[in-house]
């Protein structure tokens, strides 16, 4: 929403309501928060650490309401705000298809080695690495929300093997060739895992050194959900026992990625910056249903957006 502030800044100055924009890279501080939060009505949050303090330095002075922009809500203490009765609300159903689409690219680059042959050209050379073909491999999917049924949807056209994985499969849309197991149960078949779940208590470093075990060997990881659902460590080690081949991670523990990460080794692996919604109609998209929906909260008079 940040680069595309000005072209909602005129439904804000229609509604009467000032807009402060904070410069950042990725988040705010806490510390930086409890400045700024206590001083607004509204915040449409991204992914800063919305944490029972900055919440209560809000409640202390003018919070009222919030909203957080896209679907992810690992960075809010939602128990707080239920405390604080401070009403919140994510902007769900916004990226299933753009953030798919990423997977989609992620997945055939690993398969395909098109990113290495890029930087092969780039630097003069001419390289032909020996790729995989997709027709018969087995695709793991963890989570199968909005963003994991888009993705399932794509597969089933390569003509692969889909599998997925979610607890909550009964209350979701089944697609004609996903066939879903309880995790891990088929794990170690899977050529290709593409992780796509919520950040939870129970997902947190779900997959782990004991997990990767367990996978086949070679198999290629792509993760377009939350840094924290992989233990970054055993992921380094199996890279380095060529346990999985490559991996696409467009998030990461850390944000942006420390300068002395060790994934930064591996010319086999793809890394993004968290950038996965982040096209020009979800942007409009998403920001609207933010504004709509904190306008409401905020009881601004009504104005068409």
């Amino acid at each position: 929403m940040i680069g595309q502030i000005r072209e909602f800044q005129h439904l804000f100055a229609k509604a009467g309501v000032e807009v402060f924009i904070p410069e950042f890279i990725q988040t705010l501080p806490e510390e930086k928060l409890l400045e700024l939060v206590p001083k607004f009505d509204g915040w449409i949050i991204g992914d800063d650490p919305v944490t029972e303090r900055v919440l209560v330095a809000g409640k202390a002075g003018k919070l009222k309401a919030c909203v957080k922009w896209g679907i992810g809500m690992d960075n809010v203490d939602l128990a707080a705000c239920k405390k604080l009765g401070i009403p919140i609300s994510n902007t769900p159903y916004m990226f299933g298809n753009e953030v798919a689409d990423l997977a989609i690219s992620y997945l055939l680059a690993l398969a395909r080695h098109t990113f290495i042959i890029h930087k092969g050209v780039l630097e003069g050379k001419w390289p032909k690495p020996a790729g995989i073909s997709l027709q018969g491999k087995t695709v793991a999917i963890l989570g199968y929300g909005d963003i994991g049924m888009h993705v399932a949807k794509r597969l089933v056209a390569f003509d692969v093997q889909v599998v997925a994985y979610d607890p909550y499969t009964r209350f979701r849309d089944k697609i004609q060739g996903v066939e879903f197991q309880s995790f891990p149960n088929g794990l170690s078949y899977a050529d290709f895992l593409v992780i796509t779940c919520a950040l939870t208590p129970e997902t947190y470093h779900l997959i782990n050194a004991n997990i990767l075990s367990l996978v086949k060997h070679g198999i290629r990881i792509v993760n377009v959900s939350r840094g924290a659902v992989i233990d970054e460590q055993a992921l380094v080690e199996a890279l380095e026992s060529g346990k999985v081949a490559a991996a696409a991670l467009e998030v990461f523990e850390r944000e942006p990625l420390p300068l002395d990460s060790p994934l930064r080794r591996f010319e086999q692996c793809i890394f993004g910056t968290h950038n996965g919604s982040n096209t020009v109609e979800a942007v409009h998209r998403a920001s609207i249903k933010a504004i709509e929906l904190l306008f409401g909260f905020l009881e601004v008079k009504e104005v068409t957006l």
